[in-house]
């Protein structure tokens, strides 16, 4: 049982191996990057809170992308995962009550006369996005004119298909945007957005039924306590806000 201190009392007593908390490298909302390069932020201080409420040691599964990270679903490589409610990974993935509500919107190139996210499903709009990402499955479905542009995850990727030509605008979460604008002159964040994601922890589906009833308890507590919100100031985070 992947969650069995927590899940099941009986097995406190046996020895625990240490907790694999997937998480999203690319992704700032959840993940922040220090000098040394070590992961911290959301994701990972509500993985440590987790593991030290099922008194266990953590274990930290990085994946640089989104995509990365959906080739690993029923894989077994990991016990908890930190990422978005997205449908799409619902064949593999049961998921808790979110712990976090995150903007979607958009980034325009330079010299781009787009003002507000309602403009861009146009003929002939370039619109990039994370591959896998919970943006990528939004826009997939929702999209009717403009051109979906598929690129790697992160910063380093969007600034590129926006420089470079090959996208008229980048779809993300809203604090990735802001970054990307304060690093390229001309280019801007549009008014409004296209969706809203919900950020929660997942578990196998064969693991739902006995784990998820505490999970969720946990995500209850950090929520109540006030552990997410500090999170958030930490991170200086932007469009994000807790869950209604």
């Amino acid at each position: 049982m992947l969650l069995g201190a927590l899940a099941m009392p009986a097995l406190a007593q046996t020895p625990a191996r240490p907790l694999r908390a997937a998480i999203i490298l690319s992704n700032p909302v959840l993940v922040t990057r220090g000098p040394d390069g070590v992961a911290g932020g959301l994701s990972v201080g509500l993985a440590r809170a987790l593991a030290e409420r099922l008194g266990r040691a953590l274990e930290l599964v990085g994946y640089e992308n989104p995509a990365r990270y959906n080739a690993s679903l029923g894989q077994g490589a990991w016990d908890v995962g930190l990422a978005a409610r997205d449908p799409a990974r619902g064949e593999h993935l049961a998921f808790s009550v979110p712990f976090l509500e995150v903007d979607n919107g958009f980034v325009a190139a330079a010299g781009s006369a787009l003002r507000h996210a309602e403009e861009v499903d146009r003929p002939g709009i370039r619109v990039a996005v994370a591959e896998g990402s919970a943006p990528d499955g939004v826009l997939t479905r929702n999209l009717r004119a403009a051109t979906l542009v598929r690129v790697p995850g992160g910063q380093e990727a969007a600034r590129a298909a926006l420089t470079e030509g090959r996208a008229d605008v980048y779809g993300e979460n809203v604090h990735l945007a802001h970054r990307i604008a304060e690093t390229l002159p001309g280019t801007r964040v549009l008014q409004g957005r296209f969706n809203l994601v919900l950020m929660s922890i997942a578990v196998p589906k064969a693991e739902a039924e006995q784990a998820m009833p505490a999970i969720n308890a946990f995500v209850a507590e950090a929520l109540r306590d006030g552990l997410v919100a500090r999170l958030i100031a930490e991170a200086g985070l932007r469009g994000v806000r807790l869950p209604a």
